[in-house]
Parts: structure tokens; sequence; C-alpha cells
């Protein structure tokens, strides 16, 4: 495609060169002759001459002209045609032969092609006056045509060759310039490029994070349809594109980001009653920062998301530790089997059967709920592995949920309130956890009370806050679960610690019972 470009580009250059330039040479040649008989026809000697009839020192004259000015011939005529000087002196006083004179007798200039003695020439034809004005005869100058025809030639050769080397030179200067844009396109072709364009666009504006990119002056430069719609809720409304980011969204602070270099992550931003929660990174090319891009999301889109993922891995934990607790029971069944000792396997699976079914029938007879009852069968299964006491208070009653989803909330409070127990005994001589649900007059209240080392005071009003751990970090999520499932239940949560040692949770929600079931 660039080399017929290319081609077209030298074709069209050729021919407007060949209509413009080579005609150019003819007329200069035309106008040296031209301006060469003037010289000679202003002459006082030729004008005289012509007059006296004196034709020695015109063909002098005209014989030095001719060999200075490179020319085929100078020849003066009078007004009947007889020659005054010739190259050939001896055609002196003869007529002038080629004709083409006619104008030039009549007093006018003119320029034609003619054939003589000489052979083919271009000849310029000027009239010769006196001092007084009156016309005595012609100057005839003559170029050969042979000469006119060869520097034309030489002439388009030399705008072929000039061409040709703007080809090569157009040619090599492209060859460079387009590995030189293939390093900085990665070696892709325009199709590629705009593939990945599209690719691009198509995966920006399906994703469910808002993204808002600026260049180094915060101009923004893209704005995806997700951005667009949560800020369009949040009443900015309008298009970003081309528009300075402080002006569009002044509270979003991309041109710190862009100041300082640094990104800013997780940050919280209030929008007429809407929470996003907002990450900003610089974009860096060759070491400098080129712009920034913010991403965001509704807040409580991702707090549902991680409700959803919590209520999922407390399932998970008490499925496993239940098939961990089961595989333990085979692994002693199928020794004892090996071993033959068939009257203590008798004696341990009945035992372990009995156990089995006390347990459940404890927690089924005061869990209605078979899901709750489900997952604290698990969460005992967990409590004994790690060798801890898990108890459920004997006048526990949990009647069976109206609504599915308070379960599922109700899971989310007790299996972190739970699970922050466990860990909470870690390395502790006594461990004991007391489990207690207590429903009176649509209200539920449970609570979980642990022997370990307590809480700090100056920690007691951190510990449900997003991230506050001191285990380590990526913890700090457990509580903070909890306090949200409590306010979406609109119920409230309390804190107790002993003196020395115990701590005791304490949530308290609404509790709608199914059916007609009360206590």
């Amino acid at each position: 495609m660039g080399s017929a470009v290319v081609l077209l580009v030298l074709l069209v250059l050729y021919f407007i060169f060949s209509n413009q330039i080579i005609p150019q040479t003819r007329h200069a040649l035309e106008d040296k002759a031209n301006a060469i008989a003037r010289t000679i026809a202003l002459m006082p000697l030729v004008s005289e001459g012509l007059s006296e009839g004196r034709s020695k020192e015109i063909q002098a004259y005209t014989s030095k002209i001719t060999r200075r000015n490179d020319i085929m011939f100078v020849v003066v005529i009078d007004m009947n045609s007889i020659r005054y000087s010739h190259p050939d002196p001896s055609m002196i006083g003869k007529s002038f032969a080629g004709g083409g004179q006619q104008a030039a007798l009549r007093g006018e200039e003119s320029i034609s092609e003619g054939e003589g003695m000489l052979g083919k020439s271009l000849r310029a034809f000027v009239p010769v006056y006196t001092g007084q004005g009156y016309q005595v005869g012609v100057v005839v100058v003559g170029l050969s045509m042979e000469k006119v025809q060869r520097l034309v030639r030489q002439n388009e050769w030399t705008l072929i060759a000039i061409l040709l080397s703007g080809a090569l030179l157009g040619a090599g200067g492209a060859i460079v310039l387009g590995l030189r844009i293939k390093r900085m396109i990665f070696g892709m072709e325009p199709a590629d490029i705009s593939k990945l364009l599209q690719e691009r666009s198509a995966m920006l504006q399906s994703t469910r994070e808002g993204i808002i990119a600026v260049d180094h002056e915060a101009t923004v430069t893209m704005v995806n349809l997700e951005a667009e719609r949560l800020l369009n809720t949040a009443g900015i409304k309008g298009n970003g594109m081309t528009r300075n980011i402080a002006d569009y969204w002044p509270e979003l602070g991309l041109e710190q980001v862009l100041a300082a270099g640094e990104p800013k992550q997780d940050q919280e931003l209030e929008l007429n009653g809407i929470t996003l929660l907002v990450s900003s990174v610089p974009i860096r090319v060759n070491g400098e920062v080129a712009g920034a891009i913010a991403t965001f999301r509704d807040k409580t889109e991702l707090a549902v998301l991680a409700e959803r993922l919590s209520g999922i891995s407390v399932y998970a934990d008490a499925l496993r530790a239940g098939a961990h607790e089961f595989m333990n029971k085979l692994h002693v069944i199928m020794g004892m089997t090996h071993m033959g000792l068939y009257d203590e396997l008798q004696q341990y699976i009945s035992g372990t059967v009995s156990n089995y079914q006390n347990e459940i029938g404890s927690i089924t007879r005061m869990i209605k709920d078979p899901v709750m009852a489900g997952f604290l069968l698990g969460k005992l299964s967990r409590a004994r592995e790690a060798g801890i006491d898990l108890l459920l208070a004997e006048d526990s009653y949990l009647p069976e949920a109206a609504e599915p989803q308070t379960i599922h909330e109700l899971i989310t409070i007790a299996g972190n309130l739970l699970d922050n127990a466990m860990e909470a005994l870690e390395g502790q001589e006594v461990k004991e956890i007391e489990l207690a649900f207590h429903y009176e007059h649509g209200s539920l209240c449970c609570t979980v009370e642990d022997s370990g080392p307590g809480i700090p005071e100056l920690m007691q009003k951190q510990i449900f806050e997003q991230g506050f751990s001191t285990k380590g970090e990526q913890r700090g999520i457990g509580l903070y679960l909890v306090r949200k499932s409590v306010e979406k239940l609109e119920g409230r949560l309390q804190l107790i610690c002993g003196k020395e040692t115990g701590t005791t949770f304490i949530a308290i929600v609404p509790y709608a019972v199914k059916g007609e079931e009360n206590v």
C-alpha cells in the first residue's frame, strides 16, 4: 500500500514537472536568442552598416558575437532579405534562406523553427531601426535544434534522477520511520491496534467499576459507563470529557495524585448520600507521571458482597470441620478393623453414635431453625478439633425464623463471634466458650462468652472498625461484619470485658418467628 502511494506521488510529480519545468528550458533558450538579437539590433554599427550598405563591419561583429555566445549563427539582412552577415562569408550578398522573416520585415519580433543551409534551428527575428526610427533590416539569431533538444533531454533525465533520488530517500526514510513506529507500537499492525482499542473500550465500558482517567494536565480523557451512572446518581451531571477534573469532580482530588505521584487507596467519598470507595493511582510513562486513573464503586454494593462472602465462608468452615471430624472417625474405624478389635470397634461406634445423637438431640431441641442447627454442629466439631469446649447454654432457645435472610445475618453474627473467641483462646490453659440464644417477645439475644485474655480498654472502641486487628495485616473484618449485620437487622451490640480475663459479646436483634410459633 505504501509503495503504491509513493509510486503514484512520483508519477504525479513527473507529470507536473514535465509540463512545467521542461517547457521552461525551451523558453529560456528562446529568451536567450531573442535577447542577443535585440542587443545586436540596437548597435549603431549594424543600423548604419545596413543604411550605408557596409557588410564587412557587420560580418566581423556578428562573427565575434556568435563565438562568444555559443550560438549557431547570427545573420543580418536588409529590407530585401539580402544577407549582410553569415557564418559562411560566401553567402553574404545572397537572399536569406529558410523563410520566417516576413513578420520581422513588417516590424514585428518573432520566434520560429526553420531549416536552412546550416540545418534545423530555433530562430529569433528582431527588426533593426535607425536613429530616426526607420527600419533598415532584421537581425536573425539561430540556435541549433539539436542542441535545444539535447538540453531538454538532459533536463528530463535530471528530473528523473531527482525524482528517483527522492523516491529512494523517501523509501529509506519511510522504512526507518516505519521501524521506529513499529517499536513504539510494539510491532502491531494498524488492524491490531484498532482491534486492541475496540477490545479495551469494550472492557472498560463493561466493567462494574467506575473508571475516570486524566492526562498530565488533569484533563478528563476517559469516563466509562459505570462511572457516568454512579456520578449521575450522586448528582454530577453532564459529559466530563475534555473538562478539568477539578471542575467536573473536585472532591476526587486526582490533581493531588498527579502532583505528588503517590497513590491513594480505598478512600471513602460522600456524594449526596452515596458513599463511594475510591482508589487513585498515577500513570507513569518512562518514569514520568503522564496522568492518573481512579476506580470506584458504591460502598453499599461492596458491603453486601462482603457479607455474602462472609456467610459463605462461615458455612464452608462448618462443613470442613464436620468433614474433618468424620474422616478422623473413619480412620479410627479402619484401624480397629485392620487390627480385628471388633468388640472394641462396636463399643466405639455405639459411643460415637450415642454422643452424636445426644449432641444432635440437644441442639435440635433448643435450636429449631435447621440451618442454624447444622451450622452449630459444624462449629462444635471445629471446636473439638481445636481442643476448645464449646457449650450451648442449656436454657438456649431459637425458634425458626420467618425470613431466611434473618438467619443468614444471624449466622454471620454468631459465626464471626465464635471464630473471634476461638482465636482469642490460642495459648490459653482454659479454653471454654459458651453460646446462648434467648428469644422473647419478638427479640433475640445472642451471647458469646469466652475465657480468653480479654480486650484492653483502649482497644474496645476500635475493634468493630474495618481493618483494625492485633493479629497482623489483612485481618480485622470479622467484628466489622458482625457490627454491619447487627445494624442491618436494626439491633444493638454490646461488649463486656472481665477485670482480668474473659470477654462477652451480646447481640440483640428483632426476630420474627415463622408461623404461629412463639414462646
